[in-house]
């Protein structure tokens, strides 16, 4: 089991450091958790101390009775789990792909082609040089890379920041292009084959079975309700199950206190519910709006706090006194 600690110093900067590879009889959430505990009591760390855990979405780790995440939740309240928004997102798309068996079988035949295709070393050889030219002719590998380096960390900070409303803005697209977006789709299909010289079912033919019988409904119903339908269904739900998380209200919350733009995220209703998941780092007089206020003008018009690109520049210029809090991945 592999541990990793995130936290702040006391100059306000954020670190995060591998603490080490630790061996384990099992996976159990019972021998994980004694071994972290092991692990905590070696380096004089609390856990009263921690704000956060990260880890993947395993029963083991993610179970709300008995997984690792609750046995600690258990001991501190204010440990909240949070699964990686992108890691959540794929699997969204893997248990659709699991679920429905057409969807399942399309891979199971795309795989199969990318086998043929790409068996020999010859094949692979030729693929990767097509791909090479492909590369060198359309972009500028080096500008990009230098662009990355550059921007990367702004672009990050900004792109935490607009997660959790992304991920609201995600549920609502999803339930519109479940209501409206097959024509979309079957133009793009459409245009594809012209493209490529491959034939195009005509939707108002009525279907035939895959066991040669005619039905009385059209060609567009298997393709529109029963598979674009049926797995815009499944997204949704799956969508809907996975980012259901304290996780998500909390990187919704945290993103008011976001910087970038003269902090323009800035929302002391956002705030207060933030303060309210970590109760016990916060007392009533601390959460009064009117304090708010005053921290929110202080920042606005300070020159130190102009141009910062994220949630750590700002505790960096603030400047880390207390006892630090931590989180921390396996």
């Amino acid at each position: 089991m592999a541990i990793v600690l995130r936290y702040i110093d006391r100059l306000g900067i954020v670190k995060e450091r591998f603490i080490g590879v630790v061996r384990v009889l099992d996976t159990s959430s019972l021998t994980l958790k004694a071994a972290i505990d092991i692990v905590f009591s070696n380096n004089n760390l609390s856990m009263a101390q921690v704000r956060g855990q990260g880890y993947d979405g395993a029963s083991n780790m993610s179970g709300v009775f008995n997984g690792l995440k609750s046995l600690i939740l258990n001991e501190n309240n204010s440990a909240h789990y949070i699964h990686c928004l992108a890691h959540q997102l794929q699997l969204v798309v893997v248990a659709v792909a699991k679920k429905h068996d057409d969807v399942g079988e399309f891979f199971e035949q795309l795989a199969l082609v990318v086998t043929i295709v790409c068996g020999s070393c010859k094949r692979k050889d030729m693929i990767r040089e097509m791909q090479k030219e492909r590369l060198a002719a359309e972009i500028d590998v080096v500008a990009v890379l230098k662009y990355v380096r550059e921007e990367g960390s702004t672009l990050s900070n900004r792109n935490q920041a607009k997660a959790a409303s992304l991920v609201k803005g995600t549920k609502k697209a999803l339930l519109v292009f479940r209501k409206d977006g097959f024509p979309q789709i079957w133009k793009k299909v459409c245009a594809f084959c012209k493209k490529h010289s491959i034939g195009i079912v005509d939707m108002t033919e009525y279907y035939v079975t895959p066991r040669k019988r005619r039905t009385k409904k059209t060609n567009q119903h298997p393709f529109e309700v029963v598979i674009f339908n049926t797995i815009l269904d499944m997204q949704i739900q799956e969508f809907g199950d996975r980012f259901s998380e304290v996780g998500t209200e909390l990187t919704e919350n945290m993103a008011t206190l976001s910087p970038c733009d003269l902090f323009s995220s800035f929302d002391k209703a956002k705030l207060l519910k933030l303060s309210e998941i970590y109760k016990n780092d916060f007392d009533d007089s601390e959460r009064a709006q009117f304090k708010l206020d005053i921290y929110y003008h202080s920042f606005l018009h300070d020159d130190r706090f102009f141009n910062l690109k994220g949630v750590a520049d700002l505790s960096l210029v603030g400047g880390y006194r207390e006892a630090p809090l931590f989180s921390f991945g396996l």
